[in-house]
This record gives C-alpha cells, sequence and structure tokens, in this order.
C-alpha cells in the first residue's frame, strides 16, 4: 500500500499537540477511551497512568499500533472508526493529520499518513465526526485536537452539523498555528 524507506521514520513521535491532547484527556477523559490515531501511544499510555482508565488506541499504521502496543496499550490497526462497534467508547480522543497539503506534493509514506491533512487539514476530521457519535455511548464525549491551519471555523461548523456542542478546554498559540482541543458533547444531552 505505502513506500516503506527504511531511513525514515513510519511513527509519529509526540510533540506539542500530543501534549496538548494528553492534558485535555487526562482531565477530562471517563471511562472507556479510544485514542484515534495514536501514533507511538505516549497520549494513551498517559491516560492510562494517569487516570488508570482502560484505553484503546487504534491506528491505520501498523508499525504505529505495534509500538503502542510495545508500551502497554492495546492498540488495533484501524481505520478511523471503522471497527468498533456503537455505543463502545465514553471518550474518544482524536489529534488528526492536519497539516494542508497540495495533491502534487504528497510523498507517500506513513509520515505523510501521520500529518497530511489533504489539500484543506480537514481530510479526516470530516469523516470522524460523520462517524463518532455511533461509537460513544450515552453521556460520552469527544476530545479533538483543531490547527488552526485546518480552519478553526470551518472544523467548528463540522462539529456542529455533526450535532455537537464543544468548548475550548486547552489552547496554546505559537509561531506558526493555534493548536485548540476541543470537548464535543452531544448537543441533545
Amino acid at each position: 500500500m505505502t513506500r516503506l524507506d527504511r531511513d525514515q521514520p513510519t511513527v509519529y513521535r509526540p510533540a506539542e499537540d500530543s501534549g496538548l491532547l494528553a492534558d485535555a484527556a487526562v482531565d477530562a477523559a471517563h471511562g472507556r477511551v479510544l485514542e484515534v490515531g495514536t501514533g507511538s501511544g505516549w497520549v494513551a499510555e498517559r491516560v492510562a497512568a494517569e487516570r488508570g482508565l482502560r484505553v484503546v488506541g487504534s491506528d491505520l499504521n501498523p508499525h504505529a499500533a505495534r509500538e503502542a502496543a510495545g508500551r502497554g496499550v492495546e492498540a488495533v490497526v484501524a481505520d478511523l472508526l471503522g471497527p468498533f462497534r456503537e455505543d463502545a467508547f465514553d471518550t474518544v480522543c482524536f489529534n488528526p493529520p492536519y497539516l494542508p497539503t497540495e495533491p502534487d506534493n504528497e510523498w507517500d509514506d506513513w509520515m505523510e499518513h501521520a500529518l497530511s491533512g489533504g489539500e484543506s487539514g480537514r481530510a479526516l476530521i470530516e469523516p470522524f465526526l460523520a462517524d463518532v457519535d455511533r461509537v460513544l455511548a450515552p453521556g460520552g464525549r469527544g476530545l479533538l485536537l483543531v490547527s488552526s491551519l485546518a480552519g478553526y471555523d470551518e472544523v467548528v461548523a463540522l462539529i456542529e452539523d455533526a450535532g455537537f456542542v464543544h468548548e475550548a478546554v486547552v489552547e496554546e498559540s505559537f509561531p506558526f498555528e493555534t493548536l485548540t482541543v476541543l470537548r464535543l458533547d452531544r448537543a441533545s444531552e
């Protein structure tokens, strides 16, 4: 499927965005937790250790799932939320690939899958929001990291269209972007 260059990294390493999501999840996660796009499993491991919660990590990248499992995270190879049953999780966390990438500049390897959000930066945010309600148990919540590079207002509109209300739980500005973790709750609850 994807070209592998043995001289290049194959798993996303924790960075500022990972730290923000971990901080938000440690504060807000409850019950059964899923971290979509777990990468190295660092966020999932931190939530499990600091909160004593069962955390499942999923990633499209088999190298990432294997590395997360090496950290003690129950990890599965999965494309977003597809394999999970209805009402399976109380908290779903996601730090999506959000870098806007022109199709002509895509590099076709695992790091692209971890970083590229397509032309808009929202290529994986849209299908995630379209399906996350299905896997959330009653009273469940989502935690979504949003970069200003992906269009904050556009993501908020997608969140509202998906039937969620949102609240910024942590935010940090950098010279090139602002990162915000939004807590998503069903509008009807």
